[in-house]
């Protein structure tokens, strides 16, 4: 959900990165994220090993690639299916109840600061 909000204010910014830096950022992601799970995870669980995590590392990015309006890198498919049903569940379940963890936390118990713009240079 954070990573959908971060996607949606990128819409907003006037300045974009370039594809090309976009490209660049998404590759370099992928590339340390296989590299940390070979180490974190050098052995086979059930259902899960490293090539098809791998697989899910790439999905992901290029879900992200077109989250941002470009075109994919990997053209990998979800390898667990499951991980879309979490993912449907979670969204549903947002929508449906208020959100009470952050007012546990005090986030929204202000309100003072409930202004937001785009001011800042990136």
């Amino acid at each position: 959900l954070h990573r959908d909000f971060a996607c949606l204010l990128y819409t907003y910014i006037k300045n974009k990165p370039s594809e090309e830096r976009i490209y660049q950022i998404i590759r370099e992601a992928v590339d340390i994220e296989k590299e940390y799970l070979t180490e974190a995870l050098p052995v086979d669980l059930i259902g899960i090993n490293c090539k098809l995590m791998c697989q899910y590392i790439e999905y992901v990015a290029d879900h992200l690639l077109t989250e941002l309006h470009c075109a994919k890198i990997y053209h990998s498919d979800n390898p667990f299916d499951f991980m879309e049903r979490i993912s449907i569940e979670a969204k549903t379940n947002f929508f449906e109840k208020r959100v009470s963890e952050y007012q546990k936390a005090g986030v929204l118990s202000s309100e003072e600061g409930k202004s937001f713009n785009l001011d800042s240079d990136f």
